[in-house]
């Protein structure tokens, strides 16, 4: 199964396996990640999964959709690498992917 690392502000980490499709907010909601409050439940309504990308990773991603990239400019202190963690779903060749929780949510 995929991991995925959460960082958090102060630097600790917490790597979770994530199943193949869901997505990086799932993750973090299915394993206790502090900082992913995901009010709309992955419905790309909220912009409350804010989370900032690993630079080394965002290439692997495809770009945000319409909406996400709307919402992106609500979040709170958006960056290049800012994406909506309901908005990355996990396949095989995302394993190791490194996600950073940003120090506070909209």
């Amino acid at each position: 199964m995929p991991r995925v690392t959460y960082r958090q502000p102060d630097g600790s980490e917490a790597t979770c396996e994530v199943a193949v499709g869901h997505s990086v907010m799932d993750g973090a909601l299915d394993n206790g990640v502090p900082g992913i409050v995901a009010q709309c439940g992955g419905a790309c309504n909220c912009a409350t999964c804010h989370c900032y990308v690993d630079p080394p990773w965002i290439a692997r991603l495809p770009p945000p959709g319409y909406d996400e990239a709307e919402l992106l400019g609500f979040v709170w202190q958006p960056r290049a690498e800012s994406r909506l963690a309901c908005q990355i779903r996990i396949s095989d060749e995302l394993d190791g992917l490194v996600v950073e929780v940003p120090e506070r949510q909209i």
